[in-house]
């Protein structure tokens, strides 16, 4: 099982560099963040939810700035608060790599029966500790 939970870790990596080379697994974890919690967040908001370091997710933060793929502004309600949103660059790139993903598991999962599919995604979700509908 846990030969199996690897290989599918390292196939995510390897999948999201050839979708964009410039765009790791994780910046496009955390772009994908941003998009779903409508564009904009905290940086230890992420921190918390990925259960990163804070100092991670400031390196990826700064090479997302500097991709021009994100940027940060004050929070309208607290001017001490850095806020982070996506840029148009940040979100033409998310699309991008977001539909190459969804071919390459369309490829990929293209035999399976639905019924496999159904059992497939409820067993993520599961291991995902995530209820189904939500985030």
């Amino acid at each position: 099982m846990h030969r199996e939970l690897t290989t599918f870790a390292r196939r995510a990596r390897a999948s999201a560099s050839r979708m964009h080379p410039e765009l790791s697994l994780v910046s496009y974890t955390l772009l994908g963040h941003l998009e779903g919690s409508g564009g904009s967040t905290r940086a230890t908001d992420l921190a918390d939810h990925y259960a990163l370091d804070k100092s991670t997710v400031s390196r990826q933060v700064a090479a997302l700035e500097r991709a021009g793929l994100i940027e940060r502004r004050l929070d309208p309600g607290d001017h001490r608060v850095q806020v982070l949103y996506l840029t148009e660059a940040g979100t033409r790139i998310l699309a991008q790599v977001t539909e190459s993903r969804r071919e390459a598991f369309g490829e990929r999962l293209a035999g399976w029966p639905e019924e496999d599919l159904r059992r497939f995604a409820a067993y993520l979700l599961r291991y995902n500790n995530v209820e189904p509908g939500g985030r």
